[in-house]
């Protein structure tokens, strides 16, 4: 069993955020696999269903990001989730717009969702679907740009890039990130 973590802040009005990028991406893959309804659980919200053979809890803590591990934590420890099974899909300043990494373990890079994770398990050691929302240009301006929406232009490139990670979820599913990667870069070309 597999647990994938949408990393974002609840409520409409944090919805279109670029914070919100890892719930966009999970709610994405629980449509295009059609996976079960989402419920209350955990501090967030759950939907189960099955990728390429794996059983796969998704995750939307509802903690807000800087608690996320208040909700994780719990859902790994009830369905004896270990650590390697985890993957949080997040929000990456250091990456270009639609771009993605799949990486394990790290720092949190100033993520405060991370960060949180990592203190609720006392270990970086989980996955990483790393969505790149491209930095503003300055510090001073990081604020704002995550938890600001996504503007009408960058409508398309997140479009083609959340159902990209949903058609790829089967490579992640088998543990392959590097074909994961590869798929999600092809789809996304245009």
């Amino acid at each position: 069993m597999l647990l994938w973590v949408g990393l974002g802040n609840p409520g409409a009005e944090h919805a279109r955020q670029r914070h919100n990028i890892g719930f966009m991406a999970v709610e994405r893959i629980a449509a295009r696999h059609r996976f079960a309804p989402w419920r209350s659980r955990f501090k967030g919200e759950v939907s189960e269903g099955g990728i390429a053979g794996q059983r796969i809890i998704l995750l939307k803590p509802h903690t807000y990001m800087n608690d996320s591990g208040n909700s994780v934590q719990p859902a790994a420890a009830f369905h004896k989730i270990p650590l390697p099974d985890i993957t949080a899909f997040h929000d990456e300043l250091d990456l270009a717009p639609g771009k993605v990494r799949v990486k394990r373990g790290g720092g949190a890079a100033g993520h405060n969702g991370l960060r949180d994770m990592q203190r609720a398990f006392g270990s970086p050691d989980f996955g990483r679907v790393r969505l790149g929302i491209g930095h503003p240009g300055h510090k001073d301006r990081v604020h704002g740009h995550v938890l600001g929406n996504f503007a009408k232009v960058d409508a398309e490139w997140l479009d083609r890039l959340l159902d990209a990670v949903a058609d790829a979820a089967p490579l992640l599913a088998e543990g392959k990130g590097e074909e994961f990667m590869t798929k999600v870069a092809l789809l996304t070309q245009g």
